[in-house]
């Protein structure tokens, strides 16, 4: 298969970027699309050229590092991450546009790498669960309805690509904090810091630049682990109860936590 690609290339985030065309010939269809980019840069090394950077790691669609927004699609046409996007689903003799994740909150560090490490941030802001390790209680002892248990594992397969952010027109990372927040806010081991955790990481997200959700909906459509949009509203709810709380609480009506 032949194709023409249109590569962002950007030195980095301090230099203006601009697109640099490519003509790839006898390419496998069954190639993924990092793997047509690994063959590309063969191709430019050996004339002496830069290599277009690119992120990947386990290419098996687990870590959701080769985050690059494919014909303006997060990842590529098919909602799987873009390891997983192969050749074959583009026609023969296309043109292909290759960028970086477009957000103002993820800086392009180089061609098609961008810093998500805001993401990580959020994270962090969640703090730890005050769970100790060591024996535990016999699991019948604390029964989890299977509903609720199959909703916090649905939640917590957020792999942290940032598809969500790079396909929200508001440049959201909602559905991933809500991700977060959920897996842990519906299992009894989140419990003590629940509330906490929900002010902190949603501080977090607005300090990083993230804007705010307005349910277009974009961020379950692209997400390749197809976390649904649902976990946004339980974020919401968790940070009105969660501030409602506090607010309380500083006026003397309850005991802060």
């Amino acid at each position: 298969m032949n194709f023409v690609l249109d590569v962002w290339r950007q030195t980095d985030g301090s230099e203006a970027g601009a697109f640099e065309r490519h003509e790839v010939e006898d390419i496998d269809p069954d190639a993924s699309m990092l793997e047509m980019l690994d063959v590309l840069n063969e191709r430019i090394i050996s004339e002496g050229g830069s290599a277009i950077a690119f992120d990947s790691d386990c290419r098996e669609g687990i870590c959701g590092s080769c985050s690059l927004l494919i014909d303006g699609y997060p990842h590529g046409p098919r909602q799987v991450t873009s390891c997983q996007v192969f050749m074959r689903d583009f026609p023969d003799g296309s043109g292909i546009k290759i960028e970086p994740f477009r957000s103002s909150a993820f800086g392009v560090i180089r061609d098609l790498v961008v810093d998500r490490s805001p993401l990580d941030r959020i994270v962090q802001a969640g703090g730890y669960i005050s769970e100790t390790s060591g024996p535990k209680p016999e699991p019948n002892s604390n029964p989890i309805h299977p509903e609720v248990q199959e909703a916090a594992m649905d939640a917590s397969i957020c792999i942290g690509c940032g598809a969500c952010v790079a396909a929200c027109p508001n440049g959201s990372a909602m559905l991933f904090t809500g991700a977060k927040v959920s897996h842990l806010s519906s299992l009894p081991q989140g419990e003590p810091e629940r509330k906490h955790r929900v002010r902190s990481m949603v501080r977090r997200h607005d300090a990083e630049g993230f804007g705010g959700c307005t349910n277009h909906g974009e961020c379950q459509a692209a997400c390749p682990q197809e976390i649904s949009i649902k976990v946004i509203g339980e974020m919401n709810t968790e940070y009105r109860h969660a501030m409602l709380e506090k607010l309380r609480a500083r006026d003397g009506s309850i005991e802060p936590l």
